[in-house]
């Protein structure tokens, strides 16, 4: 408990920081009093949330094989393997961002943006999306770390991006005047200075080298392996969030700014839950590389605690201040009701996603990243589209409760399969 409460702790403060910095944005730009905005901000934050998925896919599977490796002593084989693929996921990331860049007006008109809203919402994406390798790329280096076992590294990393972007948002919003276009302006430079960090809180280590050409196969073939459910697991939460925008914006900029404001305020209030997924993962890699296999289970048990008294402490903060957030972020109409439905009943329903998350984390780096795949995918198809569909009757809050009670049924059985999982580690002969 105390490894897990140590890895998680201190990738929760960083997790914190950079959402805390992106709710301030959105606090921001919400007192510029203009709907458009909020509502523009909303979609591409929707577009982006796909971007950092693929991104956090690729990271698991080098965390998970790089902690495997290091658990098993073969810190030489470590490093060759992920600078290699590290290679791979900045090219991947530079095609991406690229796309999204010169195809966001088409993929924006499709969630339902119209008007400023759509042009704010492209504007930002064409500014921000080529810069995504350089999120991509401290992701990588910060996976590292954890993987090595250096958790207060780990966090300087993203706290350094969160403390630029802190320092330049309010500058370039108010000061300069430039509205949304400033934030993506600030939101770039924070990603610079994260890789910068992320470079300089690796050495040390002797965890890069300059790639070697025969190093791409087999970086492909065994952190591929992971990271290519890993990102398919994570787009399926995207994805399932898009429907779910789409649906809101039938309804109108309120109803969409109101699902917006809940969007900013989860990553900060489940900032210790989201790091399990990042941190508890390399101590499951370890162990197993390790084959200690009674610790893979405290791991997850401890991760499941951890995630029970974070979600109740939530909860408790939240009902108690659901005005002072309303009031915050000049939530109106239909868009407060959303707000306060959440923060003072649906935000139980966090307690499953965190069961997911863990559960899926507990299946990428034991040897089942495609069980984590069919549990997400579920969540945000079975678990989202019909429940959505049949919400959405009864208006936004029909909507939302509709999503809430998906998760409830993916989350619990995904949990339960992770205990059989680890139950059978030590008669899989895989593992030994």
């Amino acid at each position: 408990m105390r490894h897990v409460i140590t890895m998680a702790g201190t990738g929760a403060i960083g997790l914190m920081a950079v959402f805390a910095v992106d709710l301030l944005n959105y606090f921001y730009i919400s007192h510029l009093h203009n709907p458009a905005l909020t509502a523009g901000i909303a979609f591409a934050t929707s577009l982006s949330y796909v971007q950092i998925s693929v991104s956090i896919g690729m990271t698991i599977g080098l965390g998970a094989c790089i902690g495997r490796l290091i658990g098993a002593r073969q810190h030489a084989e470590a490093r060759r393997l992920a600078s290699a693929f590290i290679a791979v996921m900045v090219a991947i990331a530079a095609v991406l961002g690229l796309l999204t860049a010169i195809f966001a007006t088409p993929l924006l008109q499709l969630l339902g943006a119209r008007g400023t809203a759509l042009q704010s919402a492209a504007t930002f994406l064409h500014v921000v999306s080529p810069a995504l390798p350089l999120v991509c790329l401290g992701m990588a280096l910060s996976a590292l770390l954890r993987a090595v076992g250096d958790a207060k590294r780990s966090m300087r990393i993203t706290l350094t991006g969160a403390l630029v972007s802190a320092i330049l948002d309010p500058l370039m919003i108010f000061v300069l005047h430039l509205g949304l276009e400033g934030a993506a302006i600030s939101t770039i430079l924070s990603r610079c200075a994260i890789t910068a960090s992320g470079f300089l809180n690796l050495r040390g280590h002797a965890m890069l080298e300059w790639p070697k050409r025969d190093a791409f196969a087999p970086a492909l073939q065994k952190i591929g392996g992971i990271a290519v459910p890993a990102i398919a697991t994570n787009l399926a939460t995207p994805i399932g969030a898009l429907f779910v925008t789409h649906a809101m914006a039938q309804f109108g900029l309120n109803a969409v700014s109101g699902q917006a404001t809940i969007d900013r305020i989860v990553p900060v209030a489940f900032s210790l839950v989201f790091a399990l997924t990042g941190s508890v993962g390399p101590i499951m890699a370890q162990n197993l590389g390790a084959r200690q296999f009674d610790r893979v289970r405290e791991a997850l048990m401890a991760a499941l605690k951890l995630t029970a008294l974070c979600v109740g402490t939530t909860w408790f903060v939240l009902a108690a201040g659901h005005n002072i957030i309303l009031h915050m972020f000049n939530v109106q109409g239909i868009g407060a009701e959303i707000v306060r439905l959440f923060c003072c009943w649906l935000v139980l329903s966090y307690m499953f996603v965190g069961l997911l998350f863990v559960a899926n984390t507990a299946f990428n780096n034991l040897g089942h990243p495609f069980y984590s795949t069919g549990f997400n995918w579920g969540r945000a198809t079975l678990g989202t589209i019909p429940f959505v569909w049949l919400g959405s009757g009864y208006g936004p809050i029909g909507i939302l409760v509709g999503q809430s009670l998906g998760v409830v049924i993916f989350g619990t059985l995904a949990v339960l399969t992770a205990f059989r999982v680890i139950g059978r580690l030590g008669h899989n002969p895989a593992t030994h």
